[in-house]
């Protein structure tokens, strides 16, 4: 048996003119309204959000009005910290480093000594000026402190006269002028083995009469230096020789 392909009366997928004629019928009435809907379409579809926009309260409708706003201007930079305090030396010294003016012109030796010599000058009168200033005011503080403080103060050492020695002797010379010779006797007893020393010593005693002679007992009172040898006085004679 063979199968025999089935004939349909049905035409297949034949051309038809009507859609086309029907495009060209509906096309040229359409164009010219196309424009038209176009331009209604955002006007319909934005008028509901205005009028929603006019019934919210003010701060919902900043919002919905925000994305339509310009977006806004970028921050301003912060404004740069102020610098450091620094000292009167590190200021000098940084408006020298930046400084970018004209250069001074060439000086002589002797102008730069003359412009030394003003400077320190100048310095020299603001200096005694501040010095008389704090002169002042020690002033005015001593001032106030009180009267009292002004008085002279009492010495801490009085001045006093301590005791002078006298001694007695023999005269053993007077040849010199208004000067003797004197011995002087020690006696004393030793202190360990307890006998007595006798021991003698010799000085010079100013005697401004020469009234004193080889062999006369006189007593002598200790001066202040009168010459080289001589730290001692005559007082008087105590015993002629005979």
């Amino acid at each position: 048996m063979t199968d025999e392909p089935q004939t349909t009366d049905e035409p297949e997928n034949e051309p038809t003119d009507a859609p086309e004629e029907a495009v060209a019928e509906v096309a040229p009435e359409a164009a010219p309204d196309a424009p038209e809907a176009v331009t209604e379409a955002p006007q319909q579809a934005g008028a509901p959000v205005e009028e929603a926009a006019a019934q919210a309260p003010p701060e919902q409708a900043e919002e919905a009005a925000a994305p339509e706003a310009a977006p806004a201007a970028p921050a301003a930079p912060e404004q740069a910290a102020p610098e450091e305090q620094l000292p009167s030396k590190e200021r000098r010294r940084k408006a020298r480093s930046t400084h970018t003016g004209e250069a001074r012109p060439a000086r002589s030796p002797a102008e730069r000594h003359a412009e030394r010599a003003a400077e320190r000058k100048a310095k020299a009168v603001r200096r005694r000026a501040r010095r008389l200033q704090e002169r002042e005011k020690r002033t005015a503080a001593r001032g106030r402190a009180g009267a009292s403080q002004t008085e002279p103060l009492a010495p801490v050492h009085a001045q006093t006269e301590g005791v002078r020695k006298v001694r007695q002797g023999v005269v053993v010379s007077d040849k010199a002028d208004k000067t003797i010779t004197v011995r002087i006797d020690i006696a004393r007893r030793h202190r360990r083995y307890e006998k007595i020393v006798r021991s003698s010593s010799t000085l010079h005693a100013h005697d401004e009469n020469n009234d004193a002679h080889e062999g006369d007992t006189v007593r002598v009172v200790e001066s202040r230096p009168l010459s080289r040898s001589k730290r001692w006085r005559l007082v008087d004679v105590l015993e002629r020789a005979r």
